[in-house]
């Protein structure tokens, strides 16, 4: 009969942390297995020392590297490598002779432990039973008092030796995160919570529940820290922004539909936002923390909207304005922008961030039919004439480019469809290629490949952008579906 290995988490350094369970195995335990620096010292051997059994067998498992250079042909990874191989021999050499083995594991197995690398190795040939033990973040969160995550909000558990630029991306895209593996990586996690805006509201415990124990604001420590600390930036319910509001208007483009399509960019102002200003289709698709406030409005009022967004944060808010798509394209930053320039809101300070449009959208459906110069229409003539929207049409048709339609139809506007097509043959070849997408990026998705001949107006709504192809535009029937493009050479 082989033995067992056992992957028993001690918890963070508080022995009195050590599970019950935990406790027991390694009283139970054959042999007492760990891991160490050529220091020989184990954090997890001192967190179980009260519960070793006099004359266990005790097998220290040493790390050839830790931070330094290594000469090694496979240079770190390699000699790691190697030794993880060594170090599951040893183990299976106890296994194999019917002995019970203890693997401790600082915080637990399976989170950033060692003992990952000898599971892995020996699980295919041996029984495994794992012990889960309380995790390094858990004690620091403890330490700080401060709630880490609440409601809906997301945790993000980050490792500091992340590029810079990960980091920050992946900080201002979280509700909250606790960043580990510090040390030398302290200075780069620095500068990213400050460059996410997160700085002043992340916390720092080095060696968490241990008697030396410190807990700190990021913003005050100062110098080298130990491998051994944590990070963490408790969700903006618990802790929300320190940083001071002078209120500004930030108009921002959620995307088309898909949740996916929204940038971290976008995110990372929407959770920021004290208040969040739109028509309440678009409202109705940012998941508000508590404590936003939402003003949802009709379609119709943009002017109204903008104007509100502003006197909000001539008070001191943070407002997000939203809009589908981009919010330059046929949406609300040219609104708020209009209302912006004039004397009263001179001292407000506005900003647009990009949003993926519908046109890219529809088009990323059907292949390229954009790849080449196009034109961009909307055939709304609630804002301009009609006899505009007809020379347009037309001018862009001669120019044979390809065309993007937006707002082709609504509940009561259902001629212009029709219209625009007609005008479009008088120019165009009834052949011509014709892609409707309706509500691209979201459940009810469709999306129709025709021609301009044979586009059936009936099946156009207010849900659709329309894409029409140049004289160039081709569609090319293959086993994996349609294609249509618009070749770059002329």
């Amino acid at each position: 009969m082989t033995g067992a290995l056992w992957g028993v988490g001690v918890g963070p350094g508080d022995p009195e942390l050590v599970t019950v369970k935990a406790a027991r195995l390694i009283g139970d335990a054959d042999v007492v297995a760990y891991h160490s620096a050529r220091h020989g010292r184990s954090n997890a051997r001192a967190a179980a020392e009260p519960y070793l059994r006099a004359g266990v067998t005790e097998l220290r498992l040493m790390y050839p590297v830790t931070v330094e250079t290594t000469d090694h042909p496979g240079g770190y990874r390699g000699a790691l490598d190697d030794f993880y191989g060594e170090a599951a021999a040893s183990i299976a050499t106890h296994l194999d002779a019917g002995r019970n083995v203890a693997l401790l594991a600082e915080g637990d197995p399976m989170f950033y432990s060692s003992y990952m690398h000898m599971h892995k190795r020996l699980r295919d040939t041996y029984e495994c039973i794992i012990v889960p033990g309380v995790t390094s973040i858990s004690a620091s969160a403890a330490a700080t008092g401060v709630p880490l995550v609440e409601a809906d909000e997301v945790l993000t558990v980050l490792p500091g030796t992340l590029p810079g630029d990960e980091l920050r991306r992946r900080l201002a895209d979280t509700d909250a995160a606790a960043v580990m593996k510090l040390g030398r990586t302290f200075g780069t996690v620095d500068a990213a919570l400050a460059d996410s805006g997160r700085r002043e509201s992340a916390w720092y415990v080095e060696r968490a529940s241990r008697p030396d124990q410190r807990v700190a604001r990021v913003v005050d420590v100062d110098g080298e820290v130990p491998y051994f600390s944590t990070v963490l930036v408790p969700g903006r319910i618990n802790a929300p922004s320190a940083d001071p509001v002078d209120g500004e208007v930030v108009v921002l483009g959620l995307g088309p539909g898909d949740a996916a399509w929204t940038t971290a960019e976008v995110r990372h102002e929407l959770a920021v936002a004290t208040d969040i200003v739109g028509y309440q289709t678009y409202t109705d698709r940012v998941h508000a923390r508590p404590g936003q406030r939402v003003h949802a409005s009709d379609n119709r009022v943009e002017a109204e909207r903008a104007r509100h967004a502003l006197e909000l944060a001539a008070g001191g808010a943070r407002v997000a304005v939203v809009s589908s798509g981009d919010p330059g394209v046929f949406a609300m930053a040219s609104a708020v922008a209009e209302v912006a320039v004039t004397q009263e809101f001179s001292g407000v300070r506005v900003r647009v961030l990009p949003g993926m449009t519908a046109a890219q959208a529809v088009a990323s459906r059907v292949g390229a039919p954009l790849g080449h110069d196009y034109a961009v229409i909307s055939l709304s003539d609630q804002l301009k004439p009609w006899e505009t929207i007809e020379a347009r049409l037309r001018a862009a048709a001669e120019a044979d480019l390809a065309l993007a339609l937006y707002n082709p139809a609504s509940k009561t506007r259902r001629w212009q469809v029709e219209k625009a097509r007609e005008v479009l043959l008088g120019v165009r070849g009834p052949g011509t290629p014709v892609v409707v997408g309706r509500a691209v990026g979201s459940d009810a998705e469709t999306v129709t490949v025709t021609t301009l001949g044979e586009l059936d107006p009936d099946i156009v709504d207010m849900r659709c952008l329309l894409i029409v192809g140049s004289s160039r535009t081709v569609v090319t029937d293959r086993p994996g579906g349609r294609i249509v493009h618009t070749p770059r050479r002329y």
